[in-house]
């Protein structure tokens, strides 16, 4: 009993609360914000690619070049390489909001690459179909491309929320909030392991139940399942 109130009395609930709260508002809006950005981007990479719909090989380099680089720095190296971007767009380099900036630039180059493999997974002879019926590239991209590729791309958002939602205990390093910070700054730091866990322990739930919903959602999309 006493571990019980020691988890949630005096107003921890509360603030076990307004950490999940926080931490939801920053993996949805920038998840949200990343696919605003990588979804274009996605598909620049694979309409510009070899044999696809608009081949253009020097742009598709340099784009695949510019996502590469961006995927392959370590999250916290770019946190600190970009705070420029964050401060010129938000005027702060901390804060919450800015930890979104960040989480978008690292994101939207994940994305772009899981958009462009979701509609590499599209048959190619559903596609010459619908360019033997006249349909211009837009039509085959929103009518032919997303539709088909639909469970893959839910799919991808799941590994993409989760993964960014993997990112968020870092937000004590710019003065951020939510259950990372809570975990590492009031739990670890002040040597209170009660708080660390349960604090880690909400992370993983969270990161289950998006993982499960989205999967749930994945599956009814599928047109290969049947939906009993």
């Amino acid at each position: 009993m006493n571990f019980v109130n020691s988890l949630f009395g005096d107003g921890m609930l509360l603030t076990y609360g307004e950490a999940i709260f926080l931490t939801l508002k920053i993996t949805l809006l920038g998840t949200l914000i990343a696919y605003i950005i990588g979804i274009p981007i996605g598909v620049l990479l694979y309409g510009t690619s070899k044999g696809s719909l608009f081949p253009n090989k020097p742009i598709n380099a340099v784009t695949g070049v510019v996502v590469n680089v961006l995927r392959s720095v370590p999250f916290i190296i770019l946190l600190v390489m970009t705070q420029p971007i964050a401060k010129f767009i938000l005027g702060t380099k901390i804060g919450d909001n800015a930890f979104i900036v960040y989480l978008v630039i690292a994101a939207a180059p994940f994305v772009a690459r899981m958009i462009e493999s979701s509609f590499k997974e599209v048959d190619a002879g559903v596609i010459e179909a619908a360019q033997s019926m006249g349909s211009t590239n837009l039509q085959i991209i929103f009518k032919v491309l997303i539709p088909e590729s639909k469970p893959s791309l839910i799919v991808g958002a799941a590994i993409a929320i989760t993964t960014i939602l993997g990112y968020t205990p870092m937000t004590y390093l710019i003065a951020g909030g939510g259950l990372g910070q809570l975990a590492i700054q009031f739990g670890l730091y002040r040597f209170d392991s009660k708080v660390m866990y349960m604090s880690s322990l909400l992370l993983i739930i969270l990161v289950q139940i998006l993982q499960e919903v989205l999967s749930f959602i994945a599956k009814k999309c599928d047109k290969r399942i049947k939906n009993k």
